[in-house]
């Protein structure tokens, strides 16, 4: 629908004028709105129309999820945990909801609810980038190196340019003491527009110093 419009301001008023016409009872111009109206940043216009949305069709787990992506912008994380899990609760086999509910565990340091979680996103969606990349960082900051590397190597298979998983990558081998592939990681995940933490990169430098 958006693709027939020039500019965001006619879509917005539009949408606005069909919500008017049917006496606001549709949800899915209400979700439209909200979409809109977060491509325009304006998070307080977008939350009033997908809880709009929710009033109208109370079980539209897409709308829960944009609720839950405005909490995380504010700073609220069990909101967007909260959200999440209902959206997984009202459809079944949503990986978007899963992986959200598994990047919500990730941000509380509890990697082993997030790993539940993310192999559920991966399951049910194999080529979820985001999801395959959370579930290497769980297994990471659960200790385990092998499954990490794993997980990051076959995503990387299929998109050698997904810099944070080069990033991931990165720190397993550091922790193997593998320091110069690890380098090679280093340097993919910046390549790719990355932002490595500088602790590391000085770490890395010590040990890459150390054993030369």
């Amino acid at each position: 629908m958006k693709d027939k419009y020039d500019n965001l301001d006619e879509y917005i008023s539009d949408l606005k004028a069909a919500i008017e016409q049917s006496g606001g009872q549709c949800a899915a111009h209400h979700y439209q709105l909200g979409l809109a109206l977060l491509s325009k940043r304006d998070m307080v216009g977008a939350e009033n129309e997908f809880r709009e949305c929710l009033r109208e069709s109370a079980h539209m787990a897409e709308a829960m999820v944009q609720l839950g992506g405005i909490c995380m912008q504010r700073g609220d994380l069990e909101g967007c945990l909260r959200y999440n899990q209902d959206a997984a609760a009202c459809r079944p086999k949503f990986a978007v909801a899963e992986s959200n509910i598994g990047f919500c565990y990730l941000q509380m340091r509890d990697p082993k609810k997030a790993v539940a979680h993310l192999d559920k996103a991966v399951r049910w969606d194999p080529k979820f980038s985001q999801a395959r990349n959370g579930l290497a960082v769980a297994y990471y900051m659960e200790g385990k190196l092998d499954q990490s590397e794993k997980e990051s190597r076959e995503l990387l298979k299929d998109e050698p340019a997904f810099a944070p998983a080069w990033n991931n990558l990165a720190l397993v081998l550091f922790d193997k003491g593998q320091y110069a592939e690890a380098r090679e990681a280093v340097q993919k995940a910046q390549a790719g527009g990355f932002e490595v933490q500088e602790g590391f990169l000085k770490e890395l430098e010590e040990k890459l110093a150390e054993a030369k």
